[in-house]
């Protein structure tokens, strides 16, 4: 009998612990995302475990663990990864009014197994003392011969740009997309090195002239402490190319319930909290990211910006040609 109450008592304990908690796997590593996490477990009283990585790690993690990962919610910066996810099995649907309402359903999966959170776009930088906005127009154009030793940009193994080179795949053909890849890395100031940051920092050293990075780079070197980053912030602009060519290019940061997931109703409450306003409104606002919600409202320093159409092109049909993208970089000499 003794034995019987123990065991009831440590079965109850479990299922009071388990309802507790959310238990995250993220390659997300923003203080915005603590102060929303803090946010969730003040407004909701569920605790949020995080698991922080890289991409490639944690799908690996999940797939070694099966049924019997601890994770609820997988969460990552890249539309590619999400899409990799779903395709591997790791996820399941998410039924929510809140999510439908809030999130426009061009920025989620169509099966709804995950939901874009935030997105960055994916833009030209450049010096207005040394580069006229008009010569400035599309992807395609930084391929042709007037940007000649003027370009600056990240390795071709990041992810960020392997998603530019698998939209410019999905959006003007493999053929043509290579030809861009090749022209483009033609164009190249420098052999590819550093991150996103160091390539608008190497157009003031005059490394270059024009850089491809994330818009919200120039977000968070604006609200740096090293005066080169704040320096880089004030002097140069942002450029969205085109916007008479169906958009700019998007990287889309999102959220899903994983298949084995033990939490559903607090995996659930956690990304119907991640897409409200409230928090949506604090992406921006500490870490420069686009809202994907339209009711919240975008930092000033993005505004600033401007506004800008982006892509509506099919992530589906992006995600379809990541795994080419490399390739095609390889074969143009993207390093």
């Amino acid at each position: 009998m003794k034995k019987k109450i123990v065991l009831a008592t440590l079965f109850g304990a479990t299922l009071l612990m388990a309802s507790d908690v959310v238990n995250i796997y993220t390659s997300r590593h923003y203080d915005s995302d603590k102060i929303v996490y803090e946010m969730f477990t003040k407004e909701t009283g569920i605790k949020v475990n995080v698991v922080q990585d890289k991409v490639d790690p944690l799908i690996k993690k999940l797939e070694l663990e099966g049924k019997d990962t601890t994770a609820d919610v997988f969460m990552t910066v890249g539309f590619g990864d999400l899409y990799k996810a779903k395709q591997e099995g790791l996820l399941q649907p998410i039924s929510s009014k809140i999510v439908d309402e809030n999130i426009p359903s061009n920025l989620m999966d169509k099966d709804k197994n995950w939901v874009g959170i935030t997105y960055r776009a994916r833009i030209v930088v450049y010096d207005p003392a040394k580069t006229k906005v008009e010569e400035l127009s599309t992807y395609e154009d930084l391929a042709t011969p007037k940007w000649k030793g003027k370009i600056l940009t990240r390795s071709s193994t990041s992810s960020y740009n392997k998603h530019l080179i698998a939209f410019m795949i999905a959006k003007d053909g493999e053929e043509k997309a290579s030809s861009w890849a090749k022209g483009l890395t033609e164009n190249f100031a420098r052999s590819p090195k550093g991150n996103d940051r160091d390539q608008a920092k190497a157009i003031l050293a005059g490394d270059g002239e024009i850089a491809i990075m994330n818009s919200y780079y120039m977000g968070r070197m604006s609200a740096s402490k090293d005066p080169i980053e704040q320096e880089v912030a004030k002097k140069l602009k942002i450029f969205f190319p085109n916007q008479n060519d169906g958009g700019t290019h998007i990287n889309l940061s999102g959220a899903g319930i994983t298949k084995y997931a033990k939490n559903i109703e607090n995996a659930k409450k956690f990304i119907e909290f991640l897409t409200n306003v409230e928090a949506q409104e604090i992406f921006s606002k500490y870490n420069y990211e686009y809202p994907a919600n339209p009711n919240a409202k975008t930092a000033d320093v993005v505004k600033s910006w401007g506004e800008f159409k982006a892509s509506t092109l099919d992530f589906d049909l992006i995600s379809q040609s990541v795994q080419k993208a490399q390739s095609v970089a390889d074969k143009a000499g993207w390093q």
